[in-house]
């Protein structure tokens, strides 16, 4: 990376929690103004499932088209799933269109602050390494504060960088700042969004109520009819949780199993021992626990070895520690994804625009599941407990030991 200069970041310590969180409210639509008669049959039906009332984050149309994205076949090469798109709208972006290379492109993160984040940010940074087309790259890290990265916005917005690609630490806040940036050059955003359409393309997988709805539904598919189900989630008003636990709560509701908790665990994996290890106190028994995310599924799965029974069905991620887990114990389990090897594809959109080749208005990357059937593919041994599998980078230059992981 010797030719990219100056990198412009400071790493901030690492949470507790992974994914892309982002804990603005949603914009008032119509359809979270005036709750549509399903969501409210939803809700009266929750009380007796044990989920209570619906998120209002839930967007039923979002909702019915995450779902039914999950069948359909992206567009693009099936081995470079950061290429593919999922019912691409192309847009032209000929007004960007500037010849001959030398390009500097811009980042604005919102943080490195969590696994997640930090096997992205790798990914993205050996990405642009890949172009020799790109002579520069500046990033500057905001430390997951809002103030700090639309002064970041504002500030690389002077630096001469032709193309700026931003992941907002929260959406509705950081709106202004990505519009004024979006007069000046082309914007990409990515992982999480803001309330304009002015960039030029937005990239994310396929997202939360898919997310939700695997684990969810693999659960009603594993555990028999009457099964407890314990619900464990992070944090609640996060916007890309929110939508998780709302898909996970409308298919319970719609099943004949009990939902005995919702409980918060602020992705501690003490607390989330402790919390399993008190409902299998109360309850005698678990059936199943659903989890938003997978950081602490294996403090969940400890519990139970802890209380020396059996391993219920669990929802996980594709965290390698829970993969480790679940492969060595010949678990039931399931693992949604939210892949990182979406930080690559802003670096590919970048390059496109800036030769003036048309991109996907709203760029919908793949959402993978890991099971037991395709467990195997996604399990590396080699690398660290905190890397997931995810992260499109094997084919990378300086994989496996960038990314921290042995040859």
């Amino acid at each position: 990376m010797s030719r990219r200069k100056p990198f412009l970041v400071a790493l901030a310590g690492v949470a507790l929690f992974a994914a892309a969180c982002t804990s603005d409210k949603p914009a008032t639509t119509a359809n979270q103004a005036a709750p549509s008669a399903a969501a409210s049959s939803s809700a009266t039906a929750s009380s007796a499932a044990g989920t209570g009332e619906q998120s209002k984050f839930f967007v039923q149309a979002d909702y019915d088209a995450q779902l039914a994205m999950r069948a359909k076949t992206a567009q693009g090469p099936a081995d470079k799933p950061w290429e593919q798109a999922i019912d691409p709208q192309m847009v032209s972006t000929s007004e960007y269109k500037k010849s001959g290379g030398g390009y500097h492109l811009c980042f604005s993160n919102a943080a490195v602050n969590n696994p997640w984040r930090q096997v992205g940010w790798k990914s993205m940074q050996a990405e642009v390494a890949l172009h020799k087309e790109i002579t520069k790259f500046t990033a500057l890290d905001a430390e997951g504060k809002d103030d700090k990265q639309i002064s970041d916005i504002a500030e690389l917005t002077g630096k001469g960088c032709d193309a700026l690609i931003v992941s907002p630490n929260t959406t509705a806040t950081l709106t202004p700042a990505v519009k004024a940036a979006c007069g000046k050059l082309p914007v990409i955003v990515f992982d999480r969004g803001v309330e304009t359409d002015c960039p030029v393309t937005f990239i994310n997988p396929i997202g939360g109520y898919a997310f939700g709805a695997d684990g969810a539904e693999f659960l009603v598919e594993k555990v028999p009819a009457g099964g407890k189900v314990l619900a464990l989630r992070i944090l609640p008003g996060v916007d890309v949780l929110e939508t998780r636990w709302s898909a996970a709560k409308a298919t319970f509701d719609k099943s004949q199993l009990q939902v005995v908790g919702v409980e918060f665990t602020d992705g501690d994996a003490a607390k989330t021992k402790s919390i399993v290890s008190d409902y299998l106190a109360r309850h005698g028994k678990l059936d199943g626990v659903w989890m938003d995310a997978g950081a602490t599924a294996v403090a969940a799965i400890e519990a139970f070895e802890d209380a020396g029974v059996p391993v219920p069905a669990v929802v996980g991620e594709d965290q390698q520690d829970f993969l480790q887990k679940w492969k060595q114990n010949n678990l039931t389990a399931v693992a949604p994804t939210y892949p990182t090897y979406q930080w690559r594809t802003p670096v590919i959109a970048a390059l496109k625009i800036l030769k003036g080749e048309e991109v996907p208005k709203t760029w919908k990357l793949p959402q993978p599941k890991i099971t037991a059937e395709n467990l195997d593919t996604y399990l590396q041994p080699n690398m660290p407990p905190l890397h997931y599998a995810l992260c499109g980078c094997e084919s990378l230059p300086g994989f496996p030991e960038t990314w921290g992981g042995k040859k």
